[in-house]
């Protein structure tokens, strides 16, 4: 199984274009020992070829440009894209949807929660149906595994995950199992297993046997801490508040981690505000130390 990070960053990427906090002002200066980064999303093959993208980042069309294999030029138009997965309806993990309408029809996979926001409240299947055809629903069953055909040798098992629907939802308030999915991603011929979830709020004594028995975890790192934001001074929600798990604290991620010894273990949708981006900080020092891994663009995984 090939994982391409296509893109770390936490919505608004890194630096987030209109922020100055110390990381994005430090970046832009060069005083800060960083990597600029678009918005979350990876792509998955069994054989280098074929592609699933997991997630539509708004940054989509430089994510493809910096990433050979998405552009093949088998024919006149062409492209790696085979399928796309959708974890959840945020706006930046489905909006690059609207960029790729040139190459309308695309198979998607997503749960009824996730499809009924993109058909209401932000209404992109229904938009986009008036390129080609636009895109066709394939049903993400909570209790399925699921196979897509493109990309035969990988099983693909979602797993509830308690988050929160995006502010443009109509059920917001009211969350559903199937807003926010992780995925466990095996290759049926070299056993290696993938357990991705960039929105993570809680890890249950379940989902942490789950985690136990993956080879690789890409796995939520928004924040450092819950109430980074109000310290930083550039928002009022907590972390647990936006359905993240910070990973400093008692609970974190870090403590969650530590329990998994035998894992590789990768941080993901990394938040323009965390500490751990400075690559010079004793955050940062801390993960080395823990052995947890902080993803970049361009960062390719085979498992």
């Amino acid at each position: 199984m090939f994982v391409q990070i296509l893109g770390s960053a936490a919505g608004g990427g890194f630096p987030q274009w209109n922020c100055n906090c110390v990381n994005c002002a430090g970046l832009r200066d060069g005083s800060l020992n960083a990597k600029a980064r678009t918005q979350s999303s990876i792509a998955i093959s069994d054989d280098g070829v074929n592609w699933v993208l997991c997630n539509a980042s708004p940054d989509i069309r430089a994510q493809l440009q910096s990433f050979a294999p998405m552009q093949p030029g088998r024919a006149l138009r062409d492209t790696g894209i085979s399928a796309i997965i959708l974890m959840d309806s945020q706006i930046d993990h489905t909006t690059g949807l609207l960029s790729l309408r040139e190459g309308c029809p695309h198979n998607v996979w997503c749960t009824d929660m996730v499809h009924e926001d993109l058909s209401t409240g932000f209404p992109l299947f229904t938009m986009l149906t008036h390129w080609n055809g636009g895109l066709n629903w394939n049903r993400i069953e909570l209790d399925c595994s699921f196979i897509v055909p493109a990309c035969p040798n990988l099983r693909f098992t979602p797993l509830p995950l308690r988050s929160a629907a995006p502010p443009y939802s109509p059920h917001r308030f009211d969350p559903h199992p199937g807003d926010n999915i992780g995925l466990i991603v095996e290759d049926v011929n070299t056993g290696g297993k993938l357990f991705y979830a960039p929105g993570l709020g809680k890890v249950d004594a379940p989902l942490l046997k789950i985690m136990a028995g993956s080879d690789c975890l890409l796995v939520d790192g928004t924040m450092w801490d819950d109430d980074e934001m109000q310290r930083r001074g550039v928002g009022t929600r907590t972390g647990r508040e936006m359905g993240h798990l910070a990973q400093n604290g008692p609970g974190g991620m870090l403590e969650v981690l530590e329990q998994l010894p035998n894992q590789r273990k990768v941080l993901i949708h990394i938040n323009n505000t965390n500490p751990i981006l400075d690559e010079d900080s004793p955050e940062r020092a801390e993960l080395v130390r823990r052995d947890v891994e902080v993803a970049y663009d361009g960062m390719s995984i085979v498992l």
